[in-house]
């Protein structure tokens, strides 16, 4: 056979094992996994690098309504972008039905937002706020035909959250169709007191976000939503979980058997509530939810990675500018932090921090890493074996790593549309130097080619795997 292209002489890795092959790709899938493969039209060096899946980002906002006069920083064509920098040829973003809204008139909204836009493959969550008759009995069981298979649910956010009847009710309707449930979980009734309590006291800056979403708060929604799961018997993702309480209810439930996947992220392994207390409201660069924690709730989260409480290490990207009015720095976000817009971005960093901080510190080893990144959020959506993976038939999306690749973390290079990282000035060892999509090279040297011109394509996808 002669293939399109052969990746030689690197080290493959998937989440099981790790070898030394060359990988031969023909019409956009992997078609072999051989010493000496040679016969090809593109022959690429992989010598001393590893030959890894590429990254799949399972939690990612993109041009998403956040409210008035306030505008997301990334649409689909910078975020994508993004991701593609940072070694990812996937990310599932999120479709946000508003009330009133049906699911198919907000999916008609996203995919007219995305199509012709992205540079990496997508695929969407449905995000139900309104979980009326028809939308759980008539239209989620069709869109879970036609491939939606995941929702997301809010217990914080008013005008997102659902009451427990209604996430009962969702439950339900995603255990008969055989969709998987993310759950957002913090306690918005408890948040909303202790803002008020918070402007009584005068007590507005930007660090008072933290203090008004207190980790009782995510552990009590935590354990409420793994109640209301229990009841209804039906397995559920908890997403973005920033301490060891909430992570131990977890553990708990899985001790009496409830099917649980459970989901960190960079911002809880590299930032704390401390990044929130600065001086000229820098500190509503660091706003998101939950809030970041202290040093003892990172090393609870890096606990659960290496553990395996956590299944999924993804970005909760949910970029906004800083020094703009429409961003974090608007009108009534400079005098409340109410009003400062909730979300980091991380799309195109994801990967590096955890390389560099887990892998090369010997945190957890390299098959962990792939596991966390790429192929459980492949299996837990719906996408695997087609994604994920590095094996006979799979997509040809590979990320090529230098371990030895030492970077400096700067805004400008991440090619996101915000004016900021978190993590400006980060010390990296490790990173994507070439990444493909579907065999297509579309990055390299941190920098796209022209094939990258927005060919990624929209991901109908399969049940979960723990879903059954």
């Amino acid at each position: 056979m002669r293939f399109d292209t052969v990746i030689r002489h690197g080290t493959v890795v998937t989440a099981s094992d790790t070898f030394v092959s060359d990988v031969g790709i023909k019409d956009g899938r992997i078609a072999a996994l051989a010493a000496e493969l040679d016969d090809a039209d593109e022959i690429i060096d992989a010598r001393g690098l590893f030959v890894l899946p590429g990254g799949i980002d399972s939690h990612v906002h993109l041009d998403q309504p956040s409210g008035d006069g306030i505008v997301m920083a990334d649409d689909f064509d910078s975020g994508t972008r993004s991701a593609a920098i940072g070694g990812n040829s996937t990310v599932l973003a999120f479709c946000m039905q508003e009330k009133g809204q049906s699911l198919r008139e907000a999916l008609k909204v996203y995919h007219a937002k995305a199509d012709g836009q992205c540079h990496v493959d997508v695929s969407f969550h449905l995000v139900i706020t309104d979980p009326t008759a028809d939308v759980l009995g008539q239209e989620l069981p069709a869109l879970v035909e036609d491939g939606y298979t995941s929702l997301k649910i809010f217990m914080t956010y008013e005008g997102l959250r659902l009451r427990d009847d209604e996430i009962l009710a969702t439950l339900d309707a995603a255990r008969r169709t055989g969709a998987l449930v993310m759950v957002h979980c913090e306690n918005e009734d408890a948040i909303r007191y202790l803002i008020g309590r918070h402007e009584e006291e005068g007590k507005l800056a930007a660090k008072f976000h933290a203090t008004t979403r207190p980790i009782a708060a995510e552990r009590e929604a935590t354990h409420r939503a793994l109640s209301l799961a229990e009841i209804v018997d039906v397995p559920v993702v908890i997403v973005h979980v920033s301490n060891r309480e909430a992570m131990e209810e977890i553990r708990r439930a899985r001790r009496r058997g409830q099917k649980i996947a459970g989901e960190t992220c960079p911002q809880y392994l590299m930032l704390t509530a401390d990044d929130l207390d600065q001086e000229a409201l820098e500190g509503a660069k660091y706003v998101c939810s939950p809030p970041p924690r202290d040093k003892a709730s990172q090393d609870a989260c890096w606990e659960g990675l290496e553990q395996g409480v956590f299944d999924l290490f993804s970005s909760d990207h949910c970029p906004f500018r800083f020094d703009d009015p429409e961003g974090k720095m608007n009108e009534k976000g400079k005098r409340h932090f109410r009003w400062i817009p909730n979300g980091i971005p991380g799309v195109a960093t994801r990967l590096p921090i955890l390389f560099s901080e887990g892998v090369m510190k010997g945190r957890i080893d390299i098959n962990q890493f792939v596991a966390l990144t790429s192929t459980n959020h492949a299996k837990l959506y719906g996408l695997y074996p087609r994604k994920g993976t590095i094996s006979i038939g799979a997509d040809a999306d590979i990320a090529l790593w230098d371990p030895e690749r030492r970077v400096t973390l700067t805004n400008q290079m991440l090619q996101h549309g915000a004016d900021y990282t978190p993590y400006e000035g980060l010390e990296i060892r490790g990173w994507p130097v070439r990444l493909l999509l579907r065999g297509k090279t579309i990055v390299s040297d941190s920098a796209l080619t022209p094939r990258a011109d927005r060919q990624g394509a929209y991901l109908a996808r399969g049940r979960s795997s723990m879903v059954g």
